[in-house]
């Protein structure tokens, strides 16, 4: 019982509590959930995948098998998430809101210290490359599908270059190529940027949920919770064996792959203009029910 109290003290409360304070300044103060989704989207995510990047200590040799591993289950479960979207007959923006919350998971803010608490900081590096993979996938294959709710793929392409994100992956990618050492002049306030990035997703979320409604999809916002706690663990102890994960890094890599559905979701649905009902019931069920899911995962993988 220790455990679970811990993951739910520890992990589980400061989400809400950011999420409730978010409620409470768009309840009692009239916050903009729109003007807050846009600060988090055009300047503060941007920061966290570079400084992110250009941070990382986790060599190639030991990194390759997390981000191959990274890539290939939001593929696998994509497809899962587009088969069971096609049996329940969604389309236009909530199918697309369907794929944005099944496709990504909560690999920062709430993988992180679970990994860390569970395993130590061995998994916690390796925890640390899911997470960058899977911020520039989400900033990039995300915004992609994420435009495509609304247009046609020239249409989302374009938008996906015009991504702030997208460009700080590219910035990154340069400086590390370079072997460029940046001022504290620069990194300073990229760092306060991006130290302010997952705070500001989880007062959107709480702020979106003071706009929320029942859903119209019920049956929809059940499968994706399914697919994201139950079906993406399953994947994932497959896809470690696979590739031959052992230790520390599969332990990490199975853990981020069954987190609930990612905050950014939230976001994209918002600056896109999809199901953000849909999308933020997702991830309000998913957080509350990941801690079930995620108590006998940690317990089997510390056998």
């Amino acid at each position: 019982m220790s455990l679970v109290a811990s993951i739910f003290l520890n992990d589980i409360t400061p989400i809400f509590v950011l999420a409730a304070v978010g409620f409470l300044l768009a309840r009692h103060v009239g916050a903009s959930v729109k003007t807050m989704s846009t600060v988090s989207f055009h300047a503060l995510s941007p920061c966290l995948v570079f400084n992110q990047l250009v941070t990382s200590r986790v060599g190639f040799s030991q990194s390759w098998r997390i981000v191959v591993f990274c890539v290939v289950i939001t593929a696998a479960i994509g497809l899962a998430a587009r088969l069971s979207a096609s049996m329940l007959k969604l389309t236009g923006t909530t199918l697309t809101s369907f794929l944005l919350v099944v496709m990504f998971s909560n690999s920062g803010n709430y993988a992180l210290p679970v990994v860390l608490f569970a395993f130590g900081r061995d998994a916690l590096a390796f925890a640390s490359v899911y997470f960058v993979a899977s911020a520039i996938m989400v900033y990039t294959v995300g915004v992609f599908v994420a435009a495509t709710g609304h247009g046609n793929v020239r249409t989302a392409l374009t938008r996906v270059l015009g991504v702030p994100a997208v460009w700080g992956t590219v910035a990154a990618v340069v400086v590390m190529t370079l072997g460029v050492q940046l001022p504290a002049s620069v990194m300073r306030p990229v760092g306060l940027l991006s130290d302010a990035a997952i705070p500001v997703m989880l007062l959107v979320l709480g702020m979106q949920l003071e706009r929320h409604t029942k859903p119209e999809h019920p049956a929809a916002v059940a499968t994706a919770v399914a697919l994201s706690l139950l079906m993406a663990p399953l994947l994932a102890f497959g896809l470690s064996a696979l590739l031959g994960l052992e230790g520390a890094a599969r332990q990490a890599a199975i853990i981020e792959a069954s987190m609930p559905a990612a905050v950014a979701t939230t976001v994209l649905a918002l600056e896109f203009e999809l199901d953000a009902n849909f999308a933020t019931s997702v991830v309000l069920f998913s957080t509350v029910l990941s801690p079930f899911t995620l108590v006998v995962l940690i317990a089997w993988l510390q056998r």
